[in-house]
């Protein structure tokens, strides 16, 4: 079990120096992209395609991709584990997911179209002995990540690893972006922020536009009676901008996320955190350059 390396403490977080919690961050920001391939990549599509799901939007792909290591959870389950999706977009692709595919099939197909986006993204470098050294670095930091109370990382980490190193790069990033990502959903409980309400107070201090958090499907009354609620608890202004104590409490909420994500990366070790920083660099350049991914998105990564 990994162990904590920091704690919460007058809604400040304090940390024991072995990781600097601005290297927590950077490595999210590096496994991020790599991760998030497979939602975006056409090999995925066509793989999804070739299962039955509809691909005009990425939807379809994305809950049944996301959702196959939870086995066959209805929609509640799926909105309590996504957290910011309204519940009624959850059903609306959830509710069909298992009937098109079963969640072991969804995997197997998850796990052909990541090996073929890679190979289309990464070329010869997937052979390298740079991508199996730093699959070897990430899975050692995935491997420390306490999946207790983290339903999605605990789901992916109880798979089987795969055998080929750059399979097992992106399955390292998967697990420790969903243990990352489980964590922030319990830093925003702790905040007091509501499903709806954390994307307002997101969009508040301008991690994204507000068309873009539309796309987790709540509708303009909900958004709006977020904001009213938010502006009650002086986080907001009249404007829908974040105040100084809004700005103050997203604040908190990322460096409690940094501070529940360390803990793999304490194990790594800061020789270790740096060594596969600088090995993810190529492969995190060419996914961005690849032109696959929004150039906004709902994480903020870059501007939080």
């Amino acid at each position: 079990m990994a162990e904590q390396v920091g704690e919460i403490d007058g809604g400040a977080v304090t940390w024991d120096g072995s990781v600097e919690p601005t290297r927590v961050r950077q490595m999210w920001h590096l496994l991020e992209p790599l991760h998030a391939v497979l939602y975006y990549a056409p090999e995925a599509f066509e793989e999804a395609a070739a299962l039955g799901y509809g691909t005009r939007e990425r939807w379809p792909s994305y809950f049944a991709y996301r959702a196959a290591p939870l086995g066959e959870a209805g929609p509640e389950r799926v909105t309590s584990a996504f957290y910011s999706f309204s519940p009624r977009m959850v059903a609306e692709y959830v509710e069909p997911a298992w009937r098109v595919a079963s969640p072991d099939t969804v995997l197997e197909a998850r796990t052909r179209a990541v090996d073929r986006a890679y190979r289309a993204l990464f070329g010869d470098q997937v052979d390298s002995p740079a991508l199996a050294e730093a699959a070897a670095l990430a899975r050692r930091a995935a491997e420390a990540a306490d999946p207790a109370g983290r339903p999605l990382a605990a789901a992916n980490a109880a798979l089987d690893w795969p055998r080929a190193p750059h399979l097992q790069l992106w399955h390292a990033a998967t697990i420790l972006r969903e243990h990352r990502g489980d964590g922030h959903l319990a830093a925003l409980l702790v905040a007091g922020l509501d499903p709806v309400e954390a994307l307002v107070s997101f969009a508040a201090i301008g991690a994204a536009s507000v068309e873009r958090f539309e796309s987790r499907g709540w509708n303009s009354e909900e958004w709006a009676a977020a904001r009213d609620r938010l502006a009650g608890k002086g986080l907001v202004g009249a404007d829908g901008e974040a105040t100084e104590a809004g700005r103050a409490l997203r604040d908190r909420v990322e460096r409690h996320t940094d501070q529940l994500a360390a803990g793999p990366w304490k194990l790594l070790g800061p020789d270790g955190v740096g060594r596969l920083a600088g090995l993810l660099g190529d492969f995190w350049v060419a996914v961005l350059a690849s032109g696959l991914l929004p150039q906004e998105t709902t994480l903020g990564i870059g501007k939080v």
